[in-house]
């Protein structure tokens, strides 16, 4: 399968292009050799390229920021989602984006999931901006699979995982406050990558839940990482009222991958494997960047 992969920089981007090398013709492009928000463009490199499907991992993701830059907020997570759909529609090639659980307002009781079915109610610019990318996509074309993942996490990029490590190396006596009445997956790249490509496979069309099975707090996934990583550490849960930000954020994020497990290609494991795993393949690595950043 030709393989077109959007964003290709980036943590999910990377671990796309990881997996799928050995087993797909991949053509993996980072946002600055393309441009999402140029719609001739982005028409031109599809028209060229002739993928069977685009996976866009190309996103606007930092969530506090699009609070003020929302203009190049919309125009990655809306605008750009729409010029992939109009041209994937042109050239009869399918289209899987990743979104997010940040569509939801979160107020569902926990440990209540959010189903594909449930009504979206962004509190967020960043939220609006992915939902707005996701009815831009409905309304271009019919050949097309949705994702919506949540609080990722890989080896390459940012990520919250990291910034705890880098945070607790630095000053390992520090008190770090981390907030725990937010709930959510943890949910690592590399697993969602294999979920991406178990997809292709799946026939699936419409939105989908992916994301690592069971749920904690930010707290609590912190907690569990930083002992898996043998690192000395001083956490401190607080509240989201303590831990103020510019963006809002859902008090209740947990997705349920129904569809997935409906159609039998959930792929998913629960989250403290999946940070386990990661650990072991990546330890060191990870030392080392949070030691020398």
């Amino acid at each position: 399968m030709k393989l077109l992969i959007t964003g290709a920089g980036g943590q999910l981007g990377q671990d796309c292009v990881r997996l799928m090398l050995d087993r797909h013709e991949i053509c993996a492009l980072t946002s600055k050799q393309l441009d999402v928000t140029l719609a001739q463009h982005v028409q031109q490199m599809v028209h060229d390229i002739e993928p069977d499907v685009v996976i866009n991992c190309a996103a606007f993701t930092a969530v506090d920021a699009c609070e003020k830059e929302q203009i190049g907020c919309l125009a990655v997570n809306a605008q750009g989602a729409a010029n992939l759909a109009e041209a994937c529609a042109d050239f009869g090639c399918r289209l899987l984006h990743i979104s997010t659980d940040y569509v939801f307002d979160g107020q569902k009781p926990v440990p209540e999931p959010y189903t594909e079915e449930d009504v979206v109610a962004p509190i967020s610019m960043y939220g609006k901006s992915k939902l707005a990318g996701e009815e831009e996509i409905a309304a271009r074309m019919q050949n097309y699979l949705i994702l919506r993942t949540a609080w990722l996490y890989g080896i390459g990029g940012t990520n919250f995982l990291k910034t705890m490590l880098r945070l607790a190396l630095a000053n390992p006596k520090r008190t770090i406050k981390v907030v725990n009445d937010q709930y959510g997956s943890l949910t690592w790249t590399l697993s969602l990558a294999r979920q991406i490509e178990r997809v292709l496979d799946c026939g699936l069309t419409g939105i989908v839940h992916a994301t690592a099975e069971g749920h904690s707090t930010w707290y609590a996934g912190a907690k569990y990482f930083l002992e898996a990583m043998q690192v000395p550490f001083s956490l401190v849960p607080c509240t989201t009222a303590e831990y103020p930000t510019p963006a809002k954020r859902p008090a209740n994020s947990i997705l349920e991958n129904r569809r997935l497990k409906e159609q039998g290609c959930n792929v998913m494991r629960p989250w403290q494997e999946d940070i386990d795993t990661f650990v072991e393949m990546y330890k060191e690595e990870l030392l080392n960047e949070a030691l020398h950043s």
